[in-house]
């Protein structure tokens, strides 16, 4: 009998843990609404859980008291004319969905590569200034306006007090922004005139990596190529760089950011690509980890043109092959002007003593497989002449191979030369018929 009534018990009270109130609540509530069926099931919220959500509100009612304490200041500063909002932006280059050990790393085995990045060391500039910044920018301009603030470390642009106390404190939420909706006032940058200095007033080199990920998102998008151009140069690449330096990794938002950086191509190239090989100071690890994003993510034909041109043109620096050898790697159909470029590149080392890195080697070959049809006979015998000088024992043989089994630029395809090793098994065993075909029609009816 005891048995009975324990179990009579258990099932009277089967949510223990729901108080006499809560009960009657809930009993209340079955009598006016029955519960859908994917409601019934209880979903409870970890502790976890909660204090973040708490901490979002707190953070989100605190900007929405600020914004309607400073709305006399918004009223100074002209409306963007199509701002979206946070939940129907447009994701301007969709994640590819690398995990955070590929960003971090990209493929980088540090043992491997230590004796080319010896080798590379050669090619690097030595006497070169640290690299410039927004912040060196712009404090060298105010200086230049007035001799006074000479000797202030981070002097204030000539601007309203009450945009300088907005900005400054835009600035101290994007230092532990981590997550959520970006300042109103942040998104009005892009139009406005003098966006540097507004830029500078937010201290960009102390952003989070999550709010350096959404300043690019936003600037990519509103901004122009020169002005997006800009931005990379002076704010996001040497983050980048300070950020790889520090750790031997990249954050995974900032990664993302150097991701949604291409969503402007042409701003990338002259923001990041060109600055980073001009620098002179690109090791290999920078030049994987940007290289990855060049490799992964499209880019138009004409911006590849122009830029494996330019960086065919530009000072060497070692790892400037590894950029090329990508780029060319995309097989695109490139301009002749392009193609001679390249290979008035290659040539320039036809004196050089010193022993060249791997992947130069490597750069030039990948050029003769993709482009070997569109090289003037001329091109052949200078290339043919460097590899005497310029040799890799595993790689300068292929070279040779690809440059002797190739028609020149201009001549058409002789179908009685087509090698017949190259051809796919199914065609190989379909002439293979065809021939004996022929062969015992002949002998049979021929007579």
């Amino acid at each position: 009998m005891a048995k009975k009534r324990d179990r009579a018990q258990q099932q009277q009270h089967s949510k223990p843990f729901l108080t006499d109130e809560s009960e009657s609540h809930v009993s209340k509530k079955k009598k006016l609404r029955a519960p859908k069926q994917h409601q019934q099931e209880e979903k409870m919220i970890s502790a976890n859980m909660s204090s973040k959500v708490m901490k979002q509100a707190l953070l989100q009612q605190k900007e929405i008291e600020d914004e309607e304490t400073k709305d006399n200041v918004f009223s100074k500063i002209d409306d963007e004319p199509n701002e979206a909002s946070d939940d129907s932006e447009e994701d301007i280059d969709d994640f590819g969905g690398f995990s955070e050990t590929q960003s971090q790393y990209n493929g980088y085995d540090e043992e491997a590569n230590e004796e080319e990045e010896k080798l590379l060391e050669a090619f690097m500039s030595k006497d070169v200034g640290p690299q410039l910044t927004l912040a060196d920018l712009i404090i060298n301009k105010i200086r230049e306006r007035d001799e006074q603030v000479s000797s202030e470390a981070r002097p204030l642009p000539k601007m309203d007090n009450a945009i300088i106390d907005l900005y400054k404190g835009v600035g101290k939420l994007l230092s532990k922004y981590t997550a959520g909706k970006v300042p109103k006032a942040f998104k009005h940058i892009p139009s406005l005139e003098v966006w540097e200095d507004v830029l500078y007033l937010t201290e960009p080199e102390k952003w989070s990596a999550n709010a350096m990920f959404q300043a690019t998102r936003i600037f990519a998008s509103n901004m122009g190529v020169k002005k997006a151009q800009r931005f990379y140069r002076l704010v996001l690449l040497p983050r980048i760089r300070e950020d790889i330096r520090k750790n031997k990794r990249l954050h995974f938002s900032l990664y993302q950011a150097l991701k949604k950086s291409v969503y402007k191509p042409a701003a990338f190239n002259k923001g990041i690509l060109f600055p980073l090989c001009e620098s002179g100071t690109c090791n290999l690890r920078e030049a994987v980890i940007v290289g990855s994003i060049i490799q992964k993510v499209s880019i138009p034909p004409n911006h590849s043109s122009v830029a494996i041109m330019k960086l065919a043109e530009m000072d060497y620096c070692g790892t400037t092959s590894y950029f090329i050898k990508l780029l060319l790697d995309k097989k695109y159909a490139l301009p002749y002007r392009v193609l001679d470029a390249v290979v008035a590149h290659f040539m320039r080392f036809l004196d050089d003593t010193r022993i060249m890195p791997v992947i130069w080697h490597q750069s030039l070959l990948t050029f003769v497989q993709r482009y070997k049809h569109e090289l003037t006979k001329e091109d052949k015998d200078n290339l043919h002449e460097l590899t005497q000088y310029q040799k890799h024992y595993l790689v300068t043989n292929e070279i040779r191979r690809e440059l002797n089994n190739s028609r020149n630029r201009g001549e058409k395809e002789d179908p009685m030369s087509i090698n017949i090793l190259t051809m796919p098994f199914n065609i190989v065993h379909l002439i293979t018929v065809v021939l004996i075909s022929v062969y015992l029609c002949y002998n049979l009816y021929g007579s």
